[in-house]
């Protein structure tokens, strides 16, 4: 995702305030900073963007998830049902707070397949999170309709899909929290960092408590405040926040640049009969940051990964299914559960049940699927040629296929 990819003069200026002052950290030293609150700036730019009543920045996109759990009251004995096609970040956050993570099959929209949602329910399940992948979204009015009939909480992983939207409003702002990652590789950046995103003001106070130590913020100094429960240090800096306050005024511009190039290289994919393209159960709320196109089977799929790579035309196109960060087929240190701190045996056993279920569904699908990434900075010949280079290396595939048929 191409956040990194355009850094100007803007950026700069944020973070040259930064450093004429000398304050880096978010909280305290009112004097010294000058009135620079990048922070507290960026916060209030993305609630005013996103239609979110409150914003809570930390660390990263875990920190996010992590912290939205906790401030959600998820912990010991609950359950949080998630997608097979994900982020580990996803599993580490349920982890991180003592919850099970309850991984179920995806469908053709690359995300929670809500069938499945309904099918995994039991009643220790506490809240179910869609992860949002590749720029669009999950069948929220679905989700939404069962967290309603079962009184399950929503918390929307939309950490891969910055400015998507979902029926007007954007992800990250539909649940009881959402999260976004401004990560170096994300649609917006702050280096390294991440937002809880919620219109709910007392899961906002215990996350703005929680990111830091437990403070509540309420003293007249960082000495005087008060620790209401006990919290963790998911701080983000000045530093970065004030990379990310320069990247969300230019939100809207990378997202047009993303829609732009998105339908050029669909319309040369499109030529091709035999490609399919993801569902999405909202198309005009993609931000476009993927084209997710599927090929009739794993072999052909397999064979025309193979060929993009002896071209050297691989690069950013992603073949899920072997990848070791985003697919359960590769998580072996989730299906054994391996943890450099002891897990309690029964929370153990739980994981491991959960990680090692058959997801021959997801199988099915992850294995046709190639992603590829949308460049803010490609010019029009590029995606031209591109495309013709990919169309070419498939069309070469089905045409081998076919004569061995």
């Amino acid at each position: 995702m191409p956040g990194y990819e355009l850094f100007g003069a803007s950026e700069r200026k944020h973070v040259n305030d930064v450093m004429e002052t000398g304050i880096l950290m978010r909280y305290g030293f009112d004097g010294p900073r000058k009135g620079i609150w990048k922070a507290k700036e960026l916060e209030q730019a993305l609630c005013t963007v996103f239609g979110a009543q409150y914003a809570q920045l930390v660390s990263s996109g875990t920190a996010a998830l992590t912290t939205a759990l906790s401030a959600l009251g998820i912990g010991y004995g609950d359950e949080v049902i998630m997608p097979s096609f994900t982020f580990v970040a996803s599993f580490e956050a349920v982890l991180s707070v003592g919850a099970v993570p309850v991984l179920v099959d995806v469908d053709d929209t690359l995300t929670l397949d809500p069938d499945a949602v309904r099918k995994a329910i039991t009643s220790k399940t506490k809240c179910i999170m869609p992860v949002h992948m590749c720029g669009s979204m999950a069948d929220l009015d679905a989700l939404q309709a069962i967290c309603k009939e079962h009184k399950l909480l929503l918390l929307e992983d939309a950490c891969q899909s910055i400015g998507a939207m979902y029926k007007g409003k954007y992800l990250g702002t539909i649940g009881d929290a959402g999260t976004f990652s401004f990560d170096f590789v994300k649609t917006m950046t702050c280096a390294e960092g991440g937002v809880v995103l919620t219109n709910n003001e007392d899961v906002y106070i215990k996350s703005d408590g929680y990111s830091d130590h437990g403070h509540d913020h309420k003293g007249v100094d960082r000495g005087a405040d008060l620790h209401p429960f006990i919290g963790y240090n998911y701080r983000i800096s000045e530093l970065h926040a004030a990379v990310g306050l320069a990247q969300v005024q230019r939100l809207q511009e990378f997202l047009a640049i993303q829609h732009r190039n998105h339908g050029a290289l669909k319309a040369i994919l499109s030529q091709v009969p035999e490609i399919s393209f993801r569902r999405i159960p909202d198309p005009a709320g993609d931000s476009c940051t993927f084209i997710s196109w599927f090929l009739p089977s794993q072999e052909i799929t397999e064979a025309v990964v193979a060929e993009l790579k002896a071209q050297g035309i691989l690069a950013g196109n992603f073949y899920w299914y072997n990848n070791n960060w985003h697919y359960i087929r590769k998580w072996d240190h989730l299906k054994k559960s391996l943890t450099l701190n002891a897990l309690h045996p029964e929370h153990k056993a739980a994981v491991m049940q959960q990680a090692n279920k058959d997801f021959a569904a997801s199988d099915a699908i992850m294995s046709r699927c190639i992603s590829t990434a949308i460049s803010l900075v490609w010019t029009a010949e590029q995606i031209k040629e591109k495309g013709e280079k990919m169309v070419a290396a498939v069309k070469k595939v089905l045409a081998a296929q076919q004569a061995t048929v």
